[in-house]
């Protein structure tokens, strides 16, 4: 899938998705929302309204409030990529949030998978 498609995909239905990958494994949604909360500054009331419009998952990082300065500890292997090795700025914070939701999912201590 190329970039751009990514950038077009509705945020509520890879959040549900993120969620639905953390559940499976015995984490919570509430869980998922405080990694996107750390990772992006938004708010939770600003979260869930992003849930209830179509919002561009794209924009949703390119809109964030606040971008974690710490998100760059973020190290390691999403998809076969490395994190850290990524160019594209917009797709490297959209595989922060996927490595650190795995790291929720393979029951990663959420003070560790925050940066700490």
């Amino acid at each position: 899938m190329g970039n751009e498609k990514i950038y077009q995909m509705d945020f509520s239905k890879v959040y549900h998705l993120l969620v639905n990958k953390a559940e499976k494994k015995g984490r919570t949604k509430e869980e998922v929302d405080e990694i996107i909360r750390w990772l992006t500054g938004y708010s939770q009331p600003e979260l869930e309204g992003m849930l209830e419009r179509p919002v561009p998952y794209g924009d949703f990082f390119r809109d964030a409030p606040k971008l974690n300065v710490n998100r760059k500890l973020i190290k390691g292997v999403v998809c076969g990529v490395r994190v850290e090795d990524i160019e594209e700025p917009l797709m490297r914070e959209i595989r922060y949030l996927d490595k650190l939701v795995d790291e929720l999912a393979k029951g990663k201590a959420m003070d560790k998978i925050l940066r700490k």
